[in-house]
């Protein structure tokens, strides 16, 4: 998949369900207003979905956050379209290891993506890269609402454990 098998120089090309293509690469310090303005523009739901809050902009350092990743103990990928000939973030996921052989998971996509299986292609991409850097466990919190990321989570092939609390499902993948 990986061209040399590094995380950071990562690309692979995927057909959405629709038929269009997408590039899922390494995130790159360049794509800072593209990102911004992909999560700018998501429904309130995408955004509560993702950050379990309404809000509409970040702070700068939760930007660096976001773009600053090293490709070891955090990793970032995007899934790049094409709209009208203009490239586009389409939606993007991390994993970022908060103790050995462990990370935690989390996707961003952007509403008019959605239901495209771009989610399922970027679970897949991660886990590959995750499983070869010696994670063995991705663990995410998701809201019980969040079908789609709990669809993603199941259709993912990886074993999974769920543990339900009020207003959170815990998941845990085995990798």
């Amino acid at each position: 998949m990986a061209s040399d098998g590094h995380a950071n120089t990562y690309s692979a090309h995927h057909s959405l369900r629709d038929g269009r293509g997408i590039e899922i690469r390494a995130l790159r310090h360049d794509d800072r207003s593209d990102l911004i303005s992909a999560i700018e523009g998501a429904s309130d739901q995408s955004i509560y979905r993702r950050f379990f809050g309404a809000r509409r902009h970040f702070t700068e350092q939760e930007i660096s956050f976001f773009l600053n990743i090293d490709f070891v103990n955090h990793v970032a990928l995007v899934a790049v379209a094409d709209n009208g000939g203009r490239s586009q973030i389409a939606g993007g996921g991390r994993y970022i290891v908060v103790q050995p052989g462990q990370a935690e998971i989390a996707f961003f996509v952007r509403d008019e993506y959605q239901g495209q299986g771009l989610g399922t292609a970027l679970m897949k991409h991660l886990g590959v890269l995750a499983r070869d850097a010696g994670i063995r466990k991705l663990i995410a919190e998701v809201l019980p609402e969040n079908t789609a990321m709990l669809t993603v989570f199941r259709g993912s092939g990886y074993p999974m454990h769920t543990t339900r609390e009020p207003g959170l499902v815990r998941v845990s993948l085995q990798l």
